[in-house]
């Protein structure tokens, strides 16, 4: 009787023992988990808080402007005047942007996006305010069109860079030779008073 006791408690202890396959399933499992993890790409799949040819962050050039303020929220200043017609032109700040960002909506869609130098936010290629005008050269090299300041003396300039014939990178430079503003987009990236 005192045999088949023993022999009942080292089963008992036996069944308990660590090497068991339940140690080779947990093994099996971490590694399960390790496999699984999220992959790489959805994070590079988030778009960049910077300024392009096709937009910013989560803003792309052609978005509707109820598409623009689901993404960054509504204009953070809504008694600033925008443009003189603010159904045809209309420049704001959405409210979840960071200050010195400005969004063109032209008929209802976005055709730009802008920022200051004060801003602190950089181009694709990591240009930002206060970048001297001969880092944006040197960056672009001929791909670059030099244009004329409309109102600032020289160095003042405006220096654009095409992507394709109708999507655009825009440096102004301000007259101390200086990076004042990046706006990316369309054709409207050319206007030099606000909608105008």
């Amino acid at each position: 009787m005192m045999r088949i006791a023993l022999l009942i408690g080292l089963g008992a202890v036996a069944a308990c023992s660590p090497k068991t396959t339940t140690t080779t399933e947990s093994v099996s499992i971490s590694q399960t988990v390790v496999v699984s993890a999220a992959p790489v790409e959805s994070v590079s799949a988030q778009p960049l808080n910077v300024i392009s040819a096709e937009g910013y962050g989560p803003l792309r050039i052609g978005m509707t402007r109820a598409q623009v303020i689901e993404a960054l929220g509504p204009d953070a200043n809504p008694n600033a005047v925008g443009g003189p017609d603010e159904a045809a032109c209309d420049m704001f700040r959405p409210t979840r942007a960071p200050q010195g960002f400005l969004v063109m909506i032209e008929k209802g869609v976005l055709t730009s996006v802008w920022a200051s130098r004060e801003s602190g936010i950089p181009s694709d290629t990591g240009l930002k305010g206060n970048d001297p005008a001969t880092k944006v050269k040197q960056t672009y090299g001929a791909a670059l069109e030099t244009e004329r300041h409309h109102y600032v003396d020289s160095p003042a300039e405006y220096l654009t860079t095409w992507s394709t014939k109708d999507r655009a990178v825009r440096y102004e430079i301000g007259n101390d030779g200086k990076v004042d503003s990046i706006a990316g987009g369309g054709r409207s990236i050319t206007y030099v008073e606000g909608c105008s």
